[in-house]
């Protein structure tokens, strides 16, 4: 992945900007992704799993197009091309009309890659494309401005360490639960997101009650606790590796042997399946999310509940589900409180995004785009009349929420985790 110690300032030239971007590509191209943009057979089937796509017959969504100027700037600069073919450089102005296209209409969730016959990764292209234009001050300032806030503070909302320790402090007496924060030594680390933190804290309360059942050490660390990671949203790929070595270096100082990924999809693939790169050495402990540890200590007997009873649609989170191959925990988990699974029209590793992950929800201008493809998705999750709709991402709920908000209808969605708390035998 391309350095980029900081977003670069904004006064360089046009040309400069189009050399950042070039570059960039040039450091990102593996031979994988060469022949992943050289694959396409343009049969149109990624259209048709792409929820941008149906939510509003635009051709221009189709997952293969917005490809189209990475594959024709990899062919200018000469790094693939087939036949002898070159194609014409992009300009600036091109590589403006792409960035909706790679931003605001593409969660990186990777239903296209399942209907595509040639197993293109889209997603990970995508993510070459974003780290691009962003080394050409070209993310979107919404999300730029998130993610440069997260660097610098340590977290995208505003939750500092003296903020943590406070809102700790709430949490814990709100929810009569204890909270190990700053353990010397912990078998366990906790991560959280600023979102259940600020507009979710029952599910923290959620979590620290489950850990203090299960009975094994554990802690929040003020040294690494932010689990989001808008660096490699926005595509700021040392951004992206700062964030993932606050979490490192956390885990090492208190000698954590698990890291637990709260209800966060896009943290767990990056610290599951990308910490390692961004941390340049295997990483010392196991990455599990949450829904993962509790339906290992349901398994071992070490965590008992009672039946909820009733039945319940989940929504599957595609950054845990179909791109990080957590899909059965979730259901093992509902399976061990007796509920009946209600399946929507597409679920596990084939079911739809909610429309706000790869931080769209986080780019304000890609909202009305984002309530069309999210409503979607709610009435698939109504179709079932479930007693309950769950989830297991906060991104994911808070999407929805703010999509009811603005009149998309559907059901109320809730969290696995919060349901595990107040089930616990």
């Amino acid at each position: 992945m391309n350095d980029l110690s900081q977003r670069p300032a904004p006064v360089r030239t046009d040309e400069e900007r189009l050399e950042a971007a070039r570059a960039s590509v040039r450091a990102d191209l593996t031979r994988r992704a060469a022949l992943h943009l050289e694959a396409c057979i343009h049969c149109g089937r990624c259209a048709e799993a792409c929820p941008f796509f149906l939510a509003t017959g635009d051709a221009r969504y189709t997952p293969a197009l917005k490809l189209e100027p990475l594959r024709r700037m990899v062919r200018a600069e000469r790094l693939v091309a087939p036949f002898g073919r070159r194609a014409d450089s992009l300009s600036l102005a091109d590589l403006e009309a792409w960035q909706p296209l790679v931003y605001d209409s593409c969660t990186m969730c990777g239903r296209c890659t399942l209907a595509c016959p040639m197993a293109i990764d889209v997603a990970a292209l995508v993510s070459i494309a974003r780290r691009a234009l962003f080394a050409a001050d070209l993310a979107p300032p919404d999300l730029a401005a998130v993610a440069e806030r997260a660097h610098r503070e340590g977290s995208p909302l505003g939750v500092t360490p003296q903020v943590l320790r406070e809102r700790l402090a709430w949490i814990a007496d709100e929810h009569e639960v204890g909270i190990a924060l700053d353990a010397a030594r912990a078998d366990v680390l906790l991560t959280l997101s600023s979102i259940e933190v600020m507009k979710y804290p029952e599910s923290v309360a959620a979590m620290a009650r489950v850990l203090q059942r299960v009975g094994i050490p554990w802690t929040v660390s003020t040294r690494g606790y932010e689990a989001t990671n808008f660096g490699m949203l926005a595509g700021a790929a040392a951004w992206q590796r700062d964030a993932t070595r606050r979490l490192v270096e956390a885990a090492k100082a208190c000698g954590a042997q698990v890291v637990l990924v709260p209800e966060c999809g896009h943290a767990y693939s990056a610290l599951r399946w990308q910490g390692a790169a961004m941390a340049g050495a295997p990483l010392p402990f196991r990455v599990l999310h949450i829904a993962e540890y509790i339906a290992e200590h349901l398994a071992t007997g070490r965590l008992r509940v009672r039946h909820a009873d009733g039945s319940a649609t989940f929504h599957d989170p595609c950054q845990i589900s179909r791109r990080g191959g957590a899909t059965a925990a979730p259901r093992a988990v509902m399976a061990a409180l007796g509920l009946e699974p209600r399946d929507p029209e597409a679920s596990g590793d084939l079911g739809f995004c909610c429309g706000g992950g790869g931080g769209v929800s986080a780019n304000r201008r890609a909202d009305p785009l984002r309530y069309a493809t999210t409503a979607i998705r709610l009435r698939q999750l109504g179709a079932p009349a479930a007693d309950r709709v769950l989830t297991s991402c906060a991104n994911c709920r808070q999407t929805f929420d703010d999509a009811q908000a603005h009149d998309a209808g559907g059901p109320k969605v809730g969290s696995l985790v919060e349901l595990v708390a107040k089930s616990l035998e």
